[in-house]
């Protein structure tokens, strides 16, 4: 019974982490501008992938202890 409660928490946990990092808008769209979109200095990325890698590090504590 334990493993199954395991399973079911991280599974809504994996679940919730996809939510986040894959966020749907199922509204009405935006009409393009003419003006040139801001250019990205890939500090965003860098901190998608220490978010990313902090949650797979708390996952990882969570299942060892």
């Amino acid at each position: 019974m334990n493993s199954v409660r395991l399973l079911n928490f991280s599974f809504i946990i994996i679940n919730f982490m996809f939510m986040t990092l894959f966020k749907f808008s199922f509204g009405q769209g935006m009409a393009p501008s003419s003006a040139p979109s801001p250019s990205n200095d890939g500090t965003t990325i860098d901190q998608g992938i220490a978010y990313v890698l902090l949650l797979v590090a708390l996952a990882i504590t969570y299942l060892v202890h």
